[in-house]
């Protein structure tokens, strides 16, 4: 694969400053408040509220390498090194000759800190997230291709104040975060030379408001608040029937709930309105998307070896979870033969 330099991650792996320290410090305080009481969910200002594991994860430091043990929430210590299992992953679709494209969803917290620490402030030159950020910087370093949100969503929050990029009342994105991400990655779909050949078809699209009651609001003791609305952008085939996820694809959107919210419904909160429709719209033919409702780390692996193929016909793996994900999945990242090699 060729290498490519991401404009949107210049600033990867800036190590935050004194207050960046201070916000972790605060961030891990509300966590051991939160835990004396069994609550999952942490209210911040304006509505906002935040699931506790995302905060956790945002507090700690150095999450890989010899460090991974002592932070993760994986059961066995084998499985808590999100970089062995990425780069053991990346190799396998190499064998294959099918590129990874890595897309971690940032904190709700990390872009709208201040929702939860009234004086916080993230920027891209002073991560809050600085380790998350540095852990991008290693699998560059390493070879692995992708792409860091954070700065783009900081970017679009300060030029569009009104259009939230995540619920307020879900551990999800919004129609504005899924419309940033699917921008990022069809520009980056559109560069591989297998693209070009890649079948088109049209699409149409419709925006509108729909009234949602997101996971958090579950979660919560006592009074409950009210249903949110968010903007969804509806994606629908040249038919006028939703988009389905496309078997025979050349691209497999691979990864947690993110890849399913707003798209498969129940739970899911919305129909055909989620990142695997919004991207097909971009790059013109839907994706083959394995998606698991828990963790997007390993359960999303399993799932895709199960299918016992290879990925005969593939062309690349878009990897979209949770940065949660990296210490707080129960299962962690085992390293799942996905590629088995043929005699």
């Amino acid at each position: 694969m060729r290498l490519r330099t991401y404009s949107v991650v210049a600033a990867l792996a800036v190590v935050a400053g004194a207050f960046g320290q201070d916000f972790k410090a605060v961030l891990a305080e509300k966590v051991d408040a939160a835990n004396k009481t069994n609550s999952m969910v942490v209210t911040g200002t304006d509505g906002w509220l935040f699931f506790v594991p995302e905060l956790r994860h945002l507090s700690l430091g150095t999450f890989w390498g010899s460090s991974a043990a002592s932070v993760s929430k994986a059961t066995s210590t084998s499985a808590a090194d999100p970089l062995a299992a990425i780069l053991d992953f990346r190799d396998q679709l190499k064998s294959a000759g099918i590129d990874l494209l890595v897309v971690p969803v940032p904190e709700k917290a990390a872009i709208y800190p201040e929702k939860i620490v009234s004086d916080a402030v993230n920027t891209a030159s002073a991560r809050l997230d600085s380790s998350d950020a540095e852990f991008l910087g290693v699998l560059k370093q390493n070879g692995v291709d992708v792409i860091d949100l954070a700065p783009e969503f900081l970017h679009y929050r300060k030029d569009h104040p009104n259009e939230p990029l995540y619920s307020k009342e879900d551990t999800h994105w919004s129609g504005y975060g899924i419309a940033v991400a699917a921008d990022l990655i069809a520009a980056q779909v559109r560069k591989e030379a297998w693209y070009v050949g890649a079948p088109q078809m049209k699409f149409t699209s419709h925006t509108g408001t729909v009234s949602v009651r997101g996971d958090l609001v579950d979660m919560l003791s006592g009074n409950k608040p009210g249903p949110e609305d968010v903007v969804l952008t509806s994606v629908k085939d040249d038919k006028g029937a939703v988009v389905q996820s496309w078997r025979q694809s050349p691209l497999v959107l691979l990864g947690d709930s993110h890849n399913l919210i707003y798209s498969v419904g129940d739970d899911m909160l919305a129909v055909g309105s989620g990142l695997p429709e919004n991207l097909a719209a971009r790059i013109g033919f839907a994706p083959d998307v394995v998606g698991v409702r828990g963790s997007g780390a390993t359960p999303a692996r399993v799932n895709l070896a199960r299918r016992a193929d290879n990925l005969a016909g593939k062309k690349m793996v878009v990897w979209c979870f949770t940065v949660r994900e990296y210490t707080e999945s129960i299962s962690g990242w085992r390293l799942v033969p996905v590629i088995k090699a043929t005699h």
